[in-house]
């Protein structure tokens, strides 16, 4: 059986690619807008100091302050105007998610199909702009009070007027992210919220290769374990494509009349059901509302309270109660937005209406609680693969300080965007193909 690098290679052709018109457009659509986020990724904040921010930002970052300058694509430690990423709306979607399980009205409105949807979308980016200002603020006061052992300032002239001018640089930023994922959606390829973190992760991936072989040349990191390092990711990463790949497939039956017949025969199709149903949504979601309270630990650490010190310890990288939170989050959402892509009593529903059924299982009730069945197992294994993934750098970066912040949960999101990236250009290569075939019949025709 050909390997899925093999598989992928062989559907993709850099020649019908070249023929695909829409879909060059599209592609050069997606590498203009992250080039545009890249660049923002360099602009700084008014009324900072770079090279004093370098050197404060190295004295008081913590794992998970470089956990949150990995998803903005070394924008924090550089504190410019994309600082905040698009972590605001993602923890807006997530709390909006939540809601909709809760409230009456809004579930309401996710059953009215797109014009909910859009209601619900909306709502989620008044929370986002809400959060941002809100982080905005946090960061602003965070950065006014950060200094090194010397009592560098990252700061030129501290005061309300560098607080009002952060917050409203950072809240623009968070939305205008929004704003080019969404283009990048509807004009582009992929996902473009998650293209967006995509370009963040990877592009962080040559400084921490870099940091790591560094220390392996300096003696703090020996060869064999760097070498072991390496290793091990592409062995995770390709654990986690075959994961992602994997499927359970139940066998679903249609009654079909035979032409010519009275009788009725039975045409068999399957439905396909994934070890990880859930996807990368847990873990994003998971460092995401860790974030939300961390960061604000993170910043005020050392200047405010004893208690706040002590959660700080708590809260830190590769604590037990850090790892217990973390573990609890993730295989909380596996479950939670499993229940929200997969319906099992719908899909029931769907399956009487047009006679399909499960052989050996009697239609409705009986077909609903065998598919949350299988769907609560496979959900299981999803979360324990999931945690695995996540935890895994989490002890080899707290117990070997290895400055590889290429973690589970960015091998996650690579991974995965990567496969549906590819899935949308096979797509629209197909389309093209069919298209091209179209053409070629009407022309015999004439």
């Amino acid at each position: 059986m050909a390997s899925v690098s093999e598989q992928i290679a062989s559907r993709i052709n850099l020649g019908s690619i070249a023929k695909a018109e829409d879909l060059k457009k599209r592609i050069l659509f997606t590498l203009l807008a992250l080039i545009v986020y890249r660049i923002g990724s360099y602009i700084p904040l008014p009324g900072i100091d770079p090279v004093a921010l370098e050197k404060v930002f190295k004295a008081n970052v913590g794992g998970i302050l470089g956990m949150f300058d990995m998803f903005a694509g070394g924008a924090l430690g550089r504190m410019t105007v994309f600082a905040l990423n698009i972590m605001p709306y993602i923890s807006a979607s997530i709390i909006m998610q939540l809601l909709t399980v809760i409230s009456p009205q809004l579930e309401q409105l996710k059953k009215e199909g797109e014009i909910g949807r859009k209601k619900i979308n909306q709502y989620a980016r008044y929370g986002t702009v809400f959060l941002a200002t809100v982080q905005g603020y946090g960061i602003a006061v965070g950065i006014e009070n950060m200094s090194n052992s010397q009592g560098m300032q990252a700061v030129i002239d501290p005061g309300m007027f560098f607080r009002f001018t952060t917050v409203i640089t950072l809240v623009s930023g968070t939305i205008f992210l929004v704003w080019l994922g969404e283009q990048i959606t509807q004009r582009g390829i992929g996902n473009g919220i998650s293209l967006i973190i995509f370009t963040g992760i990877v592009a962080q991936l040559p400084v921490a290769l870099s940091t790591t072989f560094e220390l392996g040349r300096t003696g703090a990191l020996s060869t064999l374990f760097i070498v072991f390092l390496l290793v091990m990711s592409v062995a995770v990463i390709a654990f986690m494509v075959y994961i992602e790949r994997a499927q359970r497939r139940i066998t679903i039956q249609y009654p079909k009349r035979q032409p010519g017949a009275g009788n009725r025969v039975a045409d068999s199709s399957h439905l396909p059901l994934k070890i990880n149903t859930a996807g990368v949504i847990p873990p994003i979601f998971a460092s995401s509302l860790l974030l939300l309270p961390i960061t604000f630990v993170s910043f005020n650490a050392g200047s405010g309270p004893e208690w706040l010190n002590v959660l700080s310890q708590f809260l830190s990288r590769g604590h037990p109660v850090y790892l217990s939170l973390y573990t609890a989050m993730i295989v909380f959402f596996a479950f939670f937005y499993t229940a929200i892509v997969f319906n099992p009593k719908d899909t029931a529903d769907n399956l009487k209406k047009y006679g399909g059924f499960i052989p050996g299982i009697r239609p409705g009730e009986n077909t609903a609680s065998y598919l949350d069945f299988v769907l609560t197992r496979l959900t299981v294994i999803g979360s324990i693969y999931l945690s695995f993934i996540c935890l895994l750098p989490e002890l080899l970066i707290s117990k070997y300080k290895v400055p590889f912040y290429f973690g589970g949960t960015s091998l996650l999101i690579v991974v995965s965007v990567t496969m549906d990236t590819v899935n949308q250009i096979q797509s629209y290569l197909l389309a093209h193909q069919y298209e091209g075939l179209i053409r070629k019949s009407n022309l015999r025709r004439r």
